[in-house]
């Protein structure tokens, strides 16, 4: 009986139509929300000039995310191919703010288009200013939380886009978050369990590649793990959580914390090491990742269009000082920018979950563009993100149904039906005993009336013999 309850739950968990959780997976029931925090400049002059940048965070603005997965294919290697469409919906009422703020930020396509163009002949760069100067292209641009997310017009990129068709990834608009909203992260491909259950929601595939070619090293290159919504079952403390990223374009692991709860289910804890965003001194592994700068953000420029973008925690949380310290209005915590996953490590599905991560750009004076005047180089935030999502309503009551209370009440069922199996097995025990005592009484009665019938009759019998004469007078004159 032992051996057939984990293998109706190994059934539960494939990636099988005819499973329970496929459902679950093909239509994700755990409500997602995308909350944006963002660093508005409060001193854009005093940056040109050579001054530490001055920031305050703004936010969050909130969105419903929505994802469903469309063209699910079924393959003959143990494998299902799927595209995972997104969109965003704003919600108002628990957001601290309206997508028409204006926030002040650095211009991404100006600053980060000058450190790309440091290297190149000071011709270039002076028709790059002229360009500039052309189309009104300052170093800050001032612009609301809906254009900086989902992308605004602007006649420099039609002009980039017609004469350097290559340059930029993007056609129309621009905006940090347009290429996610209404569109899919990519084919992927991932095994289902269903023939090889050690391979379960692993990633075979991710647009018909087994590996990327973003980085300088074939370990940063590999896809690893999973697509980050589902994990293998029967997890234990020295499991780690590894999942390939498309955004940040390479596989990331997440190791053990702590064992918890998450409203009554049994949960495990996974968290980012503090190597995650390491450089290459620090974590030799990382060195595939680089050029680095400080310890604790990773260059992504590689994988988005070569601007000098980089990833991080929020506020610089678990990095360098250096980086902290070199923006004024910067707090870390760990409480409040730590990313986090709470797994049911029965099943490997994700009860509570909140990543976090930053989005910086790398901007300094370039010599010869007159638009970034007397900037430091410095890595300044342009905005960190919140995904989260937590189990709840039908869909939690079901699974504490059915991981927590079903087993519990079984649990306590065995000890009844064994309390119940033992009374049964002593009544004929008890039955069998008292019915040996009532023989015993009934022999014993039986054999003292038989000795006291044998004392009448014997008395009887005295009386019926005659006696001497001598003994009737005495008696006669008693």
């Amino acid at each position: 009986m032992r051996r057939q309850g984990p293998w109706r739950k190994l059934q539960n968990v494939r990636i099988d139509p005819g499973s329970l959780s496929f459902s679950m997976w093909k239509e994700i029931p755990i409500p997602f929300y995308f909350s944006a925090y963002f660093f508005d400049i409060i001193n854009p002059d005093e940056i040109l000039k050579g001054e530490k940048p001055q920031v305050r965070e703004r936010g969050p603005y909130v969105y419903r995310e929505f994802r469903h997965k469309r063209n699910i294919t079924f393959n003959d290697n143990d494998t299902v191919s799927y595209r995972e469409y997104r969109n965003f919906q704003f919600q108002p009422d628990m957001s601290n703010g309206l997508e028409s703020d204006y926030i002040v930020m650095p211009n991404i396509l100006a600053l980060g288009a000058s450190v790309m163009m440091e290297d190149r002949p000071m011709s270039l760069k002076l028709i790059m200013t002229l360009i500039f100067t052309t189309f009104n292209q300052r170093a800050f641009m001032n612009r609301t939380v809906g254009e900086i997310m989902w992308g605004y017009e602007d006649p420099f990129i039609q002009l980039i886009n017609k004469y350097f068709p290559d340059m930029f990834p993007f056609k129309g608009k621009f905006g940090l978050f347009a290429e996610l909203n209404n569109s899919d992260s990519g084919l992927f491909t991932v095994y289902t369990g269903i023939k090889n259950f050690s391979r379960i929601h692993l990633v075979d595939k991710w647009n018909g590649i087994s590996k990327v070619n973003y980085w300088h090293s074939d370990q940063c290159n590999m896809i690893n793990g999973t697509s980050g919504q589902m994990w293998a079952p029967f997890m234990t403390p020295e499991y780690s959580l590894e999942f390939y990223s498309p955004e940040a374009c390479r596989s990331m692991k997440l190791v053990y914390e702590a064992q918890g709860t998450f409203a009554g289910i049994p949960t495990y804890r996974f968290k980012a090491p503090d190597t995650l965003f390491a450089n290459g001194t620090v974590y030799p592994p990382n060195e595939g990742f680089c050029p680095c700068l400080e310890s604790g953000v990773q260059n992504v420029s590689t994988c988005r269009f070569n601007a000098p973008l980089f990833l991080s925690h929020p506020h610089f949380y678990n990095a360098d000082s250096v980086l902290a310290q070199a923006v004024l209005g910067l707090d870390p915590s760990e409480k409040e920018h730590s990313l986090f996953l709470d797994i049911h490590p029965v099943t490997g599905i994700p009860m509570n979950v909140s990543v976090k991560l930053q989005l910086s750009l790398y901007i300094k004076a370039v010599k010869g563009i007159g638009q970034t005047g007397q900037i430091k180089p410095v890595v300044l935030p342009l905005l960190w993100f919140e995904e989260r999502g937590s189990m709840e309503g039908k869909t939690l009551e079901m699974f504490y149904t059915q991981l927590v209370l079903l087993p519990r009440v079984m649990r306590y069922a065995q000890y009844v039906l064994l309390a119940v199996g033992c009374v049964l097995l002593l009544i004929p025990i008890v039955y069998h005993m008292r019915s040996q005592e009532k023989c015993y009484l009934f022999w014993s009665s039986s054999k003292k009336g038989s000795k006291d019938k044998e004392a009448m009759q014997a008395y009887s019998e005295s009386l019926m013999t005659s006696a001497p004469k001598g003994t009737v007078l005495q008696e006669a004159r008693l």
